[in-house]
C-alpha cells in the first residue's frame, strides 16, 4: 500500500478521473435513454447495474485496448453498431407493451453495457496512458468513474422527462460519435488525413442517419387511428 503515499499516485488518479468527467458525458446519455422507458424504480436498477457492468467491462477492455485499437476495421464495426443503438433507443419501445418488466430491465441493462463498451473504445486509451502500467491505478481510476456515471445518467433521465427534445439530442450524438469514430479506425486514417473535410462530414452525417432513421421507423411503429386507413 506504499503507492498510496505516492504523489505520482495521486496526480494520475487525478487525471484518470478527469478523463473519466470528460469522455463519460455520452455514456451518461446512453444510459439515460436505455432506463426512460422503465418504471421508476426500475431505472434506478438499471443504471446502477448497467453503469456497474459496463464499467468492470472496461476495466478488462483497457488491458486490451493499445492492441485492439490497432487493428483495422474494428473501429469500423463499432460505429455500426453505435449506429444500430441510437436508431433503436430513438425508435422507442417496440410496441410490446405487455412485455414483462424484468425484461425490459434486462434489455436496458444489456443495451447500456454494450453501447459503454462500443463508446469506450477512445476513453479507455486515455485512463491507460495515465495509469502508466499500474494496475492496481488503473482499476481503482475506472471504479471510481461508477458513482460519477450514475450521476450524470440520472439527471439527464429527470431532465428528459420534462423536455423530451433530449431524447432526440442525445440518439443524434451516439451517431455523432459514431462518426468520429469511423474516423480513427486504422483501415480508413491515410484516407482520412488526406481528405480533412471529412472530419466534420462524417460526425454530421452519422448524427443525421441516426435521426432520420430513428424518427421514420418511430412513425412507422406508431398504432393507426382506427378512422383510418393502414398505408
Amino acid at each position: 500500500m506504499a503507492f498510496l503515499s505516492s504523489p505520482e499516485f495521486w496526480i494520475a488518479l487525478s487525471q484518470i478521473i478527469l478523463i473519466n468527467i470528460v469522455l463519460s458525458g455520452d455514456n451518461a446519455v446512453v444510459i439515460a435513454l436505455a432506463c426512460r422507458s422503465l418504471p421508476p424504480r426500475q431505472q434506478k436498477k438499471a443504471i446502477i447495474f448497467g453503469s456497474v457492468g459496463a464499467i468492470l467491462l472496461r476495466v478488462v477492455l483497457t488491458f486490451f485496448a493499445v492492441y485492439l485499437l490497432t487493428q483495422p476495421y474494428l473501429k469500423l464495426v463499432g460505429a455500426a453498431l453505435l449506429l444500430w443503438i441510437g436508431v433503436g433507443l430513438l425508435k422507442g419501445d417496440d410496441g410490446e407493451e405487455e412485455m414483462e418488466g424484468h425484461s425490459n430491465l434486462a434489455a436496458a441493462i444489456k443495451t447500456i453495457v454494450v453501447a459503454d463498451l462500443v463508446m469506450s473504445l477512445d476513453n479507455v486509451i486515455g485512463v491507460a496512458a495515465a495509469a502508466k502500467g499500474n494496475v492496481p491505478l488503473l482499476v481503482f481510476g475506472l471504479v471510481i468513474s461508477i458513482p460519477l456515471i450514475i450521476f450524470g445518467s440520472t439527471l439527464i433521465l429527470k431532465l428528459m422527462n420534462r423536455f423530451p427534445v433530449i431524447i432526440t439530442i442525445g440518439a443524434a450524438l451516439l451517431g455523432w460519435v459514431a462518426g468520429e469514430m469511423t474516423l480513427t479506425d486504422p483501415a480508413v486514417h491515410d484516407f482520412v488525413e488526406t481528405h480533412h473535410y471529412l472530419h466534420n462530414i462524417l460526425p454530421a452525417l452519422g448524427a443525421a442517419t441516426v435521426v432520420a432513421i430513428g424518427k421514420w421507423m418511430s412513425r412507422a411503429a406508431a398504432p393507426v387511428p382506427a378512422n383510418q386507413p393502414a398505408a
